[in-house]
C-alpha cells in the first residue's frame, strides 16, 4: 500500500516540472532545428542521385566520362554540404541529449537528495555549445551554397 504524497513533496514535484518547462520548450526546437537538417540533407542527397542518374543514362563511355567531368564540380560542392549538415545534425542531436540529461538530472538530484546544480550548470553550458556549433555549421552550409550559386550565375554570364 502506498501512502499519499505530503504536501511539501507535492510541492517539489510540481516546481521540478515547472523548473523542466523551459529545457522541454527548447528541445522542441531543437526537433524542429534537426527536421530542417535532415530536409537539407535529403536535398543534397537527391541532387546528388539526379547527378549520377544523369552520368549512368549516358549512351557512351565518352559521354558518360564528358558528363563525370562536367558534375565534378557540382559534386565536390554537394559534398562539402553534405559534410557540414552533417555535423550539424550531429551536433544538434548531441544538443537534443544534453537538455534531456539536464531534465533527468534536476529529477534525480531532488528524488535522491544531493546538489546536482554543478552538474545540470555544465551539461547545459554543453548543450549551449554544441548548439551553437550546429548553427554555425548550418550557416557555413547556406553560405558555401549562396556562393556556389552566385559563382555559377557569373560563369553563365561571362559566356
Amino acid at each position: 500500500m502506498t501512502l499519499p504524497l505530503a504536501p511539501n513533496e507535492v510541492n517539489t514535484v510540481s516546481h521540478l516540472i515547472q523548473l523542466s518547462v523551459a529545457p522541454v520548450f527548447l528541445l522542441a526546437a531543437v526537433a524542429g532545428l534537426l527536421n530542417v537538417f535532415t530536409g537539407r540533407l535529403a536535398r543534397i542527397i537527391d541532387k546528388v542521385e539526379k547527378i549520377d542518374a544523369g552520368i549512368l543514362n549516358k549512351k557512351t563511355e565518352e559521354a558518360k566520362e564528358k558528363a563525370e567531368e562536367k558534375s565534378r564540380e557540382r559534386r565536390l560542392s554537394l559534398t562539402i554540404r553534405m559534410q557540414n549538415i552533417n555535423r550539424s545534425i550531429s551536433l544538434c542531436t548531441m544538443t537534443g541529449l544534453l537538455i534531456a540529461l539536464v531534465i533527468v538530472t534536476m529529477f534525480l538530484s531532488s528524488i535522491f537528495q544531493f546538489d546536482g546544480s554543478v552538474i545540470i550548470a555544465t551539461l547545459f553550458i554543453f548543450a549551449m555549445l554544441a548548439l551553437i556549433f550546429s548553427l554555425i555549421l548550418f550557416q557555413k552550409e547556406i553560405f558555401f551554397t549562396t556562393s556556389f550559386l552566385k559563382r555559377k550565375e557569373q560563369s553563365i554570364k561571362t559566356k
